[in-house]
């Protein structure tokens, strides 16, 4: 069923428009640190023995041994008919793997619909969705249902996880830019990830944490109102925890929390500290075919006076209740 709807997609010209608007030029050899990649999520891969990297951008890069990286390949296929428009953003895309295929968890902005302004600023159709295909490196392309989310909310970084309860779930941000108070929330998927069940549940709120912190415009210190890139885990004893990413000033940093009744519902309590150094956030969590855990985060850097992300890995130990990040890992 599957090849049918990418055969048919193909027939409508989606991979050609794909093709059109972007062509990049695929190299080799490339070491991790050299890639410009924000919010970089991994899949291990055993079936082909390799990991797949992806993250903003919606792009793709191969490795063997998570040193040396081929890419970027392009992906993702979607429909220009849809409410993401012909050539949507793409932002904090991750790759997972479930009953038999793989899914393709993204946020799709199409910056010529507009949906509020707040305070000044202007925001534009925004929302997590769900691809999939049927190989790691896809392509990867639309399901049953247009809309996951809610259309007047910006949601954002949506990711996986399948609750106590059997039933998967996406877990994503409703932005700070509308409700000025960032959310994580949860909503039920459809057994094949193929559209969304009933309404979103808040799981927590940016103010809850205890660690994030911002000035407001009068220069008092309050806590910041961003959140950003949730990840579920669940530590070796059972523990269920998420990371997310929020600011300490002027540094983006990752924390933790954990739901104290083992489920999505919580209650989530959030550890006092963040667990990365500043200037690491956005991470995922993953074990390398040899068995080591983990975690892939972005860091900025100025270059030339522009913004750059470059992707880093961490060494983290998961042996006890609480997630500890070690020493940062560098593929020889």
């Amino acid at each position: 069923m599957q090849r049918i709807l990418i055969t048919i997609l193909m027939a409508l010209g989606f991979a050609s428009i794909f093709a059109q608007s972007r062509k990049p030029e695929i190299k080799e050899n490339i070491p991790l640190d050299s890639i410009r990649l924000s919010d970089p999520c991994i899949l291990a891969d055993k079936s082909t023995d390799t990991y797949y990297m992806t993250g903003t951008g919606g792009l793709l890069w191969k490795s063997k041994d998570l040193s040396r990286w081929t890419g970027p390949y392009v992906v993702t296929q979607t429909d220009p008919e849809s409410w993401m428009g012909p050539q949507p953003m793409i932002w904090a895309a991750e790759l997972h793997q479930y009953r038999g295929k793989y899914y393709y968890f993204a946020t799709f902005t199409n910056r010529n619909v507009n949906i509020d302004t707040v305070r000044g600023n202007v925001i534009n159709r925004r929302a997590s969705h769900v691809l999939v295909g049927e190989q790691p490196d896809g392509p990867y392309v639309p399901m049953e249902d247009d809309v996951y989310l809610p259309a007047d909310k910006p949601t954002l970084d949506g990711t996986f996880w399948v609750d106590r309860d059997g039933k998967p779930y996406m877990i994503y941000c409703y932005e700070w830019l509308q409700n000025w108070n960032g959310t994580i929330e949860k909503i039920e998927l459809k057994p094949d990830l193929s559209g969304s069940i009933g309404e979103g549940k808040v799981l927590f709120r940016a103010f809850d944490s205890p660690w994030s912190r911002e000035r407001d415009e009068n220069g008092n210190i309050i806590p910041n109102k961003v959140t950003d890139g949730p990840y579920l885990f669940l530590t070796q004893p059972g523990k269920l925890g998420m990371i997310w990413t929020s600011w300490v000033f002027s540094d983006y940093v990752q924390g933790v929390a954990y739901s104290e009744s083992g489920t999505l519902d919580g209650p989530w309590v959030q550890e006092a500290e963040p667990v990365t150094p500043p200037n690491f956030g956005h991470g995922m969590l993953f074990r390398t075919f040899e068995g080591k855990l983990l975690m892939s985060v972005h860091s900025h850097k100025s270059v030339n006076g522009r913004t750059v992300r470059i992707p880093h890995l961490f060494v983290v130990d998961d042996s006890g209740d609480k997630l500890v990040v070690e020493d940062q890992y560098r593929p020889l």
